[in-house]
């Protein structure tokens, strides 16, 4: 872990009440899509078996494709329910400004939900962020403070973002941080949805592997616990980056969004965990393009590290085993980073030229 970890400094939560999924009693979520318009078609992505990409396999291997709900990633469901929490609890009203600090998939999913309630929002970025990411929040209405500089104490960005957040939660007098790494809606919005979709969708199957990605460590924290609650024996492979601070205090530079994080969030799961495993940007992009070229699936950074992640694993998998990967979001915000040679090349070297043998090979 970092020298200092600002995420846990504000949970708004309370320490003492602190749990990642159950809501405080009384304040229960009726129905998960409590919205009508654009949020109430948030959830219920399909889960699609990955036929071409493991066809030689002996477990089955399916794919939740959450990039396909409106805001293009599983960052809508906790947007949706962080705000609409907030709203119903009275933490937040028509003048409060909601705070985060994003270059990515939460962002969007923030600035979509504030747009929705005609709430103002300021999105904290950083250099890493892509230009489609700023164009769509741009066009949402979001308000956007770039954060150029790292941390000095620990050579990151995201905890120089949390401490300009700390100033103006100082400054504004009527503002709200949604504070995605410790907030319990985070996790329960995956509790309440995202793992009950998957066991409903698998009509019976046991769900024997089940593969997230992490970042916030919300989805990982919220199917486990839920797994956990319902006397599943599901083995949870958490596919972190390498270099990311979540599970390791290795430190190497990161290049796919959304993957791994500069710190250890509140949310981290300290049990439940069966694997650990360490993907690179080229493990990351990889996948990614194998993902669209076998099954035509065009899906974002993350994705492609959970697909390969699934690859590595799968001598240790017992033959006849349903594996379900869950895919974060979509690729079209990526075409000019991972899908495009030339940055490739830029940044991971002569993988550009050999990926599409990589491919038919793998």
């Amino acid at each position: 872990m970092p020298p200092t970890d600002p995420a846990r400094e504000f949970d708004q939560a309370g320490a003492s009440e602190f749990h990642p999924t159950r809501a405080a009693p009384g304040a229960e979520l009726k129905n998960f899509n409590i919205s009508g318009g654009i949020l109430g078609a948030i959830g219920g992505t399909p889960l699609v078996l990955l036929e071409k990409h493991f066809a030689s396999s002996h477990f089955h291997c399916f794919a939740k494709l959450e990039g396909l709900n409106p805001g293009g990633s599983s960052k809508d469901r906790p947007s949706v329910a962080i705000i609409e929490r907030a709203l119903q609890t009275g933490e937040i009203d028509a003048n409060t400004l909601i705070i985060e600090a994003s270059s990515g998939n939460t962002g969007v999913g923030l600035a979509m939900v504030c747009a929705y309630h005609g709430l103002r929002f300021r999105c904290l970025i950083d250099p890493k962020v892509t230009s489609q990411n700023v164009d769509i929040l741009l066009a949402y209405g979001a308000e956007i403070e770039m954060i150029g500089h790292p941390d000095q104490a620990t050579s990151e960005l995201l905890p120089a973002k949390l401490k300009r957040i700390e100033v103006i939660l100082q400054q504004e007098g009527n503002s709200f941080w949604v504070n995605q790494y410790a907030s319990r809606e985070n996790s329960g919005a995956h509790y309440r949805s995202t793992i009950k979709e998957i066991l409903r969708d698998l009509n019976g199957r046991a769900l024997d592997y089940l593969f997230i990605a992490t970042g916030t460590c919300g989805t990982l924290a919220g199917c486990l616990d839920y797994l956990a609650d319902h006397g599943h024996s599901t083995k949870v492979i958490a596919v972190d980056a390498l270099g990311s601070q979540i599970f390791s205090s290795d430190k190497h530079n990161r290049l796919i969004p959304g993957l791994g994080s500069a710190i250890c969030p509140k949310l981290t799961p300290t049990e439940g965990v069966h694997k650990i495993l360490h993907l690179t940007a080229t493990d990351c992009v990889i996948g990614c393009r194998q993902l669209a070229l076998s099954e035509a699936i065009l899906a974002g950074g993350s994705s492609g590290g959970v697909v390969t992640a699934v690859k590595q694993l799968s001598s240790e998998i017992p033959e006849g085993s349903t594996v379900v990967a869950l895919l974060p979001d979509r690729g079209e915000r990526y075409l000019d980073t991972i899908y495009s040679d030339e940055w490739v090349q830029s940044e991971l070297g002569d993988i550009a030229h050999h990926w599409t043998k990589t491919v038919k090979e793998y």
